[in-house]
C-alpha cells in the first residue's frame, strides 16, 4: 500500500466515518494537535532519563492515540477506544509520587535550563492546546469528557515530569518572582 492517496490534495481529509472535511476543521485541528503531543512523548522517551518511566510514556501514548481515534471519528464509531477512568487515576497516582520527593511550590517555574526538562513543558504546552482545541469541538459535537479529563491531567503529569527531572538532574528550577 502506498503511503500517498492523494485524496487530500483538495485541502480536504477523511474523517474515520468516511465524512470528508477541510483539514483546517476544529475536528483535524484537535487530533492533528494530539498527534503532535504523542511525537513530544515519543521524544521524551527517548532521553536516556526517562529509560525508568519508558514503559509509562508508551502507555501514555496508548492513550493519547485512543483520544486521536475517537476525535477523528464523525460518528462515534471509535468509541470503544474511549480511555476509562483508570488512566486519569494512573497519571495521578504517577504525579503523586514524584511530588512527594520535591520541595512545594509556590510560584511560577520558568521553563528551561535543561534539554528533556525544556521538551517536557513544551509537551506540557502542546497538550495544553490539544485540551482547548478538544474542548472546542464541544460547539460542534460530541466531546469525549474522559478525553478531556486526560488531557488535563496529562498537562499536570508534564509539569511535575519535569519538574522532577529537574531535581533528579541537579537543574536549578528558576521561580518567576511576581
Amino acid at each position: 500500500m502506498k503511503i500517498y492517496t492523494r485524496t487530500g490534495d483538495d485541502g480536504f481529509t477523511s474523517l474515520s466515518g468516511g465524512k470528508r472535511v477541510p483539514k483546517d476543521s476544529a475536528r483535524v485541528n484537535a487530533y492533528g494537535s494530539v498527534d503532535e503531543l504523542i511525537s513530544l512523548i515519543g521524544l521524551l522517551r527517548s532521553f536516556p532519563e526517562t529509560k525508568k518511566i519508558s514503559d509509562f510514556l508508551l502507555g501514555i501514548q496508548d492513550m493519547l492515540m485512543r483520544c486521536a481515534a475517537v476525535i477523528s471519528s464523525d460518528q462515534g464509531r471509535n468509541d470503544y477506544l474511549i480511555p476509562d477512568d483508570t488512566a486519569v487515576r494512573m497519571l495521578e497516582a504517577a504525579m503523586d509520587e514524584m511530588e512527594s520527593a520535591l520541595p512545594p511550590l509556590d510560584k511560577f517555574v520558568l521553563p528551561g535550563g535543561n534539554l528533556i526538562v525544556s521538551y517536557c513543558h513544551i509537551a506540557r504546552c502542546v497538550c495544553r492546546r490539544a485540551e482547548r482545541s478538544v474542548v472546542g469541538l464541544g460547539d460542534t459535537g460530541k466531546v469525549s469528557e474522559i478525553s478531556l479529563k486526560y488531557l488535563n491531567r496529562l498537562s499536570d503529569y508534564l509539569f511535575v515530569l519535569a519538574r522532577k527531572l529537574s531535581v533528579d538532574l541537579d537543574n536549578e528550577e528558576i521561580k518567576w518572582p511576581f
